[in-house]
């Protein structure tokens, strides 16, 4: 299998596949969110936050 070929046991793969199954349901899941605050006329998470950088005159334009 390619695992043995990298030197990765099985442990470690399980390790690895699990983390990266996680990563990408938290990945999808805010994306989800922020999709649906979009589309309710909301600002998100992160445009909130650069709104308050810009408006605190930390982003020079």
């Amino acid at each position: 299998m390619i695992w043995n070929e990298l030197g990765i046991g099985g442990g470690t793969a399980l390790i690895v596949l699990a983390a990266l199954y996680f990563v990408v349901k938290w990945a999808v899941r805010s994306g989800i969110q922020e999709a649906h605050a979009r589309m309710n006329g909301e600002k998100g998470r992160i445009r909130r936050l650069w709104d308050s950088i810009a408006a605190e005159g930390g982003a020079e334009a």
